[in-house]
Formats: structure tokens, sequence, C-alpha cells
């Protein structure tokens, strides 16, 4: 079963930077598209954003601006960039991944998850 792992969550204070990085061991990240997804609970989760395999991206609207996909294909990773961080951003955060750039946009349609990284934004 291809497992994706997601790291480099953590606490920071409102306006402050991180970078989350998205890995996997058994599928190719560059030849996918690749969606970044938040839930915090008692909500669904969401797409926050993606990279088609061709490079091009999209965001949700409250991010544009603020967070940016990237792709490093030597690494075999994705990372999400994201910087000028709001309490409201606070969650955790997961990636994955499909042939098919659409079904990102149909989180519940991936049959399993990886562990996600706790993002975590204080006023």
């Amino acid at each position: 079963q291809v497992q994706l792992v997601e790291s480099g969550g953590g606490l920071v204070q409102a306006g402050g930077s991180l970078r989350l990085s998205c890995t996997a061991s058994t599928v190719s990240l560059s030849t996918n598209a690749i969606g970044w997804y938040r839930q915090v609970p008692g909500k669904q989760r969401e797409l926050v954003a993606l990279i088609s395999p061709g490079g091009s991206t999209n965001a949700k609207d409250s991010v544009k601006g603020r967070f940016t996909i990237s792709r490093d294909n030597a690494k075999n990773t994705v990372y999400l960039h994201m910087s000028a961080l709001k309490p409201e951003d606070t969650a955790v955060y997961y990636c994955n991944y499909d042939a098919h750039t659409p079904n990102l946009w149909n989180p519940s349609g991936f049959g399993s998850w990886g562990q996600g990284t706790q993002v975590t934004v204080a006023s």
C-alpha cells in the first residue's frame, strides 16, 4: 500500500511561515497530481493547493498569495510553502495523489491517508 508521509508542521506565531513536505517511497510524485489538504475537528477535509503532473498549480482562494505548492522531482517530494499564517490556518495537513488532477477536488474519494502534520498558528 502506498504511503505518503507529511512533515514540517509545528507551532508558529501569526504572520510566520512554515514549509511542509510530502514524500513517498513507492510512488512517483512527479508523474501524479498531488494535493495538500487540511482538516480541523468537526469539519470536512478540504483541498488547500494542488500541483498537476505538468506543474500547473492551483490553490484555495483563502490561501492564494500566501501558500505555494512546489515539487522537487529529484527528491520525490512535494512542498507546501506557507507564509503570513493566520490562526484559521490551524489544522492537520495531509497530502495525497491521483493520476487525474480533477479527482483531487474530492478528498472523500481517497481510500487512505497518511498521519498528517499538525500546524498550529498562535494569535
